[in-house]
Order: structure tokens, then C-alpha cells, then sequence
């Protein structure tokens, strides 16, 4: 079974990238390799590389091409979103839905992201019962 994973994302300024993502998203730096390559964590869970572009690698921001969903915890997604704003993050302004609350954005080299207030993986485990069947 698999318990944990990383995505990776291709930067094109280590140093802009690794300040968003510890700074302004609040995420904690675990490894930096100079220019080279840097990690984040995201909760216990989830990693994310961010690793330099090169002829050889995804050119970053293109759309399409990286999104990443992450699930806030103990704020309220409109303060998260006006935080960010503050920061000079242009977000797409909160989106609310009964499935979950999100609010849309992009890193500095455009790549995707989003953060909702649900997690639909501990969710979907609280929905099932002891076999595994949906619950209903």
C-alpha cells in the first residue's frame, strides 16, 4: 500500500521558489541543495521537490502541465486567501461549493495550485464502513 509520495515541480529561480512556498504558504523547508534542488513538506504526508528547469526538463508554469491540491487546516479559507492576497499573490478569489471551500492560485512561475478546506482522502476513509463498502 502506498503511504506517502512527492510531487515534483520544475522552478525557473530556486530562490523565488523556495521563499513562496516556505514563506508565503508557510510550508516547512526540509532539505536545500543550493540551486540544485530543495524540498518542502506538506503535512506528514506529502513532499514536494522543487527541482531547477533545464532543456531536459518541463518548462515551468506551462499550462496544464502541474497542478497541486492541498488542504488547509485551522483557518478559514477567506482569511488564507486575504493573507495571500496581502502577500502579493493574485488569487482567484474563494470558491464555495458544499463539497468544500477552495480558493485557486499560482506559484511564481505560474504553476497551479489549490487549497481547499476538505480532504477528501480522510473523507472518503470516514464514509466507509469496517468492509469497505460505501457507505450509504
Amino acid at each position: 500500500m502506498l503511504a506517502a509520495g512527492n510531487a515534483t515541480i520544475y522552478v525557473s529561480n530556486m530562490d523565488a521558489a523556495v521563499r513562496f512556498y516556505s514563506e508565503v504558504l508557510g510550508l516547512r523547508l526540509t532539505n536545500r541543495f543550493g540551486n540544485h534542488w530543495a524540498t518542502v513538506q506538506v503535512g506528514s504526508t506529502l513532499v514536494i521537490g522543487l527541482h531547477p528547469w533545464s532543456a531536459k526538463n518541463p518548462n515551468p508554469g506551462t499550462k496544464g502541465s502541474v497542478q497541486i491540491g492541498l488542504v488547509l487546516r485551522e483557518e478559514p479559507i477567506s482569511a488564507f486567501a486575504e493573507r495571500l492576497t496581502k502577500l502579493g499573490v493574485e488569487v482567484s478569489g474563494v470558491i464555495e461549493s458544499q463539497e468544500g471551500n477552495y480558493v485557486q492560485f499560482t506559484d511564481p512561475d505560474g504553476n497551479l495550485i489549490y487549497i481547499g478546506d476538505r480532504d477528501y482522502v480522510t473523507s472518503a476513509h470516514e464514509s466507509r464502513d469496517p468492509a469497505g463498502a460505501a457507505a450509504r
